[in-house]
């Protein structure tokens, strides 16, 4: 699936549980918690939970919660980009353009160097 068509279907699937329509402040809520939970993903996978009401998991076990959490964050941040109505195609190219710009320097005084 494309961006395009990703970004379009988290709109669609949203709008139809009635996320879409709740406050922006809220949102940036959830974004908050999902992040907090790749963080915890990511901390499994590199050096365990280690507590006892939880059973370690396989490599592979980790990884896939660790994909479903990134899928969490991206569709809080698409829901965000709805709203403002920017194409995801648009934030990846300014990001692109934004530390291409900014690092361009550095990497032409290293290579001065």
């Amino acid at each position: 699936m494309d961006v395009t068509s990703f970004q379009e279907w988290v709109k669609d699937y949203y709008e139809s549980r009635g996320w879409s329509e709740l406050d922006i402040f809220i949102r940036i809520g959830f974004l908050a918690e999902e992040t907090g939970e790749v963080a915890r993903a990511i901390r499994a996978l590199e050096i365990g939970r280690d507590r006892p009401d939880e059973p370690p998991g396989t490599y592979e076990h980790n990884k896939q919660e660790l994909t479903e959490e990134l899928g969490d964050v991206l569709g809080n941040l698409i829901v965000i980009a709805n709203k403002y109505d920017i194409p995801l195609e648009d934030i990846f190219q300014s990001h692109k353009n934004k530390l291409s710009a900014r690092y361009a320097t550095v990497q032409r005084k290293e290579a001065s160097s």
